[in-house]
């Protein structure tokens, strides 16, 4: 088996994905809770969470599972080519997010997406022998589950409302971090609730996607995609409008407006990705941003990093000074300061501190610094 070639429009769309993440991320991050889910006051700070809501939330999220769906495919590939049980490692990796996760969440931010990514990626392992046909229809089955799971959110808050606290960044470290403690349940339950099947199904169409070239030039994928987007734009900007605009008053209008986010957020991911496609080409990312791509768990996690020292009450304490608007060119240098140290210590080092431990974790130090192909 030839070992596949590195596609550069991957390591756009995932550095992309770094950066919409992280402006989704940091009002949480940067605001009590009321401020981060509430209606601002100021006409600028409600114009930023209004697109926020319309343009980023959700959407890169489900770019960056896409992603770790075709990453799976990568992996098998790597194991059929030094001619070992792909299982192991498999599951090895998993538990290696999975800690990576936990203590993320404890210590940097109760939002943590690693844990549901190795809770996924255990859901997905009956599925990667499948054919991209099946994997795309099971995709297309996550849009009703997580129709159900949204009407099964909303009531659950209706019934037990959350009571807005001081977040965790409001104190020392050791207060934030018995916060976190008490916030994470809630929050990895919401997590699965909200965004849970349709991260599942992004997974299995970023698998269907590697398995059918989808990311190859020219690719018959990428064409029917190109051809469709003018649709899926006009019914992306319809959902996502309906679900950004919605009142926070817990109608049914507001139910509505939830529930549209569960066929808006994969159109609008579908849109971006043909985007990034298309200017790939045209985009020569510095090395540096590639390298950091390539090592996107550190850069995730030092996103929480650079964001408790900035706003901690144990670093220098913006909690709650900055709006929204003040938050989204924050967030995008924020996101690039991440990636320019990951990058830089990876060009140095050979990969990131944290990829480094997982791939140790993965395969073990005998295996530990070779050279297949990452994902």
């Amino acid at each position: 088996m030839n070992k596949p070639l590195r596609n550069t429009s991957v390591d756009l769309i995932r550095t992309a994905a770094l950066i919409g993440i992280c402006v989704v991320n940091l009002p949480f991050l940067a605001l009590p809770p009321a401020q981060a889910i509430g209606i601002p006051d100021a006409h600028g700070d409600r114009v930023a969470a209004f697109l926020i809501e319309f343009l980023f939330q959700g959407k890169f999220f489900l770019i960056f599972s896409f992603i770790f769906g075709w990453g799976v495919h990568i992996q098998i590939q790597s194991a059929a080519r030094a001619g070992v049980q792909f299982k192991g490692r498999y599951f090895r990796r998993l538990i290696g997010l999975a800690i990576f996760g936990c203590l993320h969440a404890v210590l940097v931010f109760p939002g943590d997406i690693l844990l549901l990514y190795a809770f996924l990626g255990c859901l997905l392992w009956p599925f990667r022998n499948c054919a991209p046909r099946t994997l795309i229809r099971t995709a297309m089955s996550m849009v009703g589950l997580e129709l159900i799971t949204l009407v099964v959110l909303a009531v659950l808050l209706s019934i037990y409302p959350t009571t807005p606290v001081n977040h965790a960044l409001d104190y020392n470290f050791v207060g934030s971090t018995l916060t976190r403690i008490s916030e994470w349940p809630g929050t990895f339950g919401f997590l699965i609730l909200f965004q849970g099947p349709l991260a599942f199904g992004a997974i299995l169409l970023g698998l269907a996607a590697a398995k059918a070239g989808f990311f190859e030039p020219g690719s018959r994928g990428q064409k029917q995609l190109t051809r469709i987007t003018p649709l899926l734009l006009l019914q992306a900007v319809l959902t996502n409008l309906a679900f950004a605009l919605a009142p926070k008053e817990g109608d049914l209008v507001e139910l509505m407006g939830l529930l549209s986010f569960a066929v808006g957020a994969p159109l609008m991911s579908a849109v971006y990705i043909n985007v990034l496609l298309r200017y790939s080409t045209w985009i020569n990312l510095p090395d540096v941003l590639i390298a950091a791509g390539r090592n996107s768990l550190t850069a995730y996690v030092l996103q929480g990093l650079i964001a408790g020292v900035f706003f901690g009450g144990y670093g220098l304490g913006f909690f709650g000074e900055l709006g929204n608007l003040a938050l989204i060119p924050l967030a995008v240098g924020i996101a690039l300061i991440s990636m320019t140290l990951t990058g830089l210590i990876a060009k140095y080092a050979g990969q990131a501190p944290l990829e480094k431990i997982l791939r140790l974790i993965t395969y073990g130090p005998q295996r530990n610094g070779g050279k297949e192909q990452r994902a």
